[in-house]
Parts: structure tokens; C-alpha cells; sequence
């Protein structure tokens, strides 16, 4: 009884989730792909703080590698944002307010800095 509550348990558990350092959750998908999913009142640099500290800390990235978003903004309610490596699949726009770098991209240590800022307002 007990094996088969325990196939059960490991057959319904959500894949490996990241946890940045603003406490939001990044799930991997395929390769070079991950999804930061909603949760509160997440704003477009609470999910790019998550992508940059998932690749550099869970991916081992240089922080001058680009990451961008695959999903295009603005995200509706309750919606969480794709992110990818390869910019074959990038949408039109971060989601940004910035006035550079433009397009769907920006290096890791850029979106990672977000989270500095995001620690700022505790």
C-alpha cells in the first residue's frame, strides 16, 4: 500500500521548480525554456528578477547571457511569463520601462539586478 501511495505521490508532483530570490516560483520546460508563473501581485520586474537569478544561479549562466521572453506582453491577469535562451522565439518587447537594451532581451546580470530592487521595497 504504502509503494503505491508513494508512485501516486511522485506521479501527480509538479516537476523541479526553482525558487528566487523574490520568492517566485521558475518552472523549466524544454531546453533553454522556463516559465515563471503568476503569483500576486508579481509586476514585469519581479519575473525578469526571477529569470535572471534562475539562470545564473540554477542554469550557471554568465550574467552576460541574453534571456527572453517568449510570451507577449502585456500579461494578462493571472498569467505568468515565458522566458527562453534562444532568441528565435522571442516575442516584440520585455515588458519593460527601458529605454535600452530594446527588443525581448536583456543578460541575466540585468535581470537579476531587478531583484536587488525588489529586496529594496521589504
Amino acid at each position: 500500500m504504502a509503494a503505491v501511495i508513494s508512485s501516486l505521490l511522485l506521479a501527480t508532483a509538479p516537476s523541479f521548480a526553482f525558487t528566487a530570490q523574490n520568492g517566485l516560483a521558475v518552472r523549466p520546460e524544454t531546453a533553454g525554456t522556463f516559465n515563471v508563473p503568476w503569483q500576486g501581485k508579481a509586476g514585469p520586474s519581479a519575473f525578469w528578477c526571477a529569470a535572471g537569478d534562475y539562470g545564473i544561479r540554477a542554469l550557471h549562466l554568465t550574467p552576460d547571457t541574453r534571456i527572453y521572453r517568449t510570451s507577449e506582453p502585456p500579461r494578462r491577469s493571472g498569467e505568468g511569463v515565458r522566458f527562453t535562451l534562444d532568441p528565435a522565439g522571442a516575442a516584440s518587447s520585455t515588458g519593460l520601462a527601458v529605454f535600452w537594451p530594446k527588443g525581448a532581451g536583456i543578460t541575466a546580470g540585468f535581470a537579476q539586478s531587478f531583484c536587488e530592487e525588489d529586496f529594496k521595497r521589504r
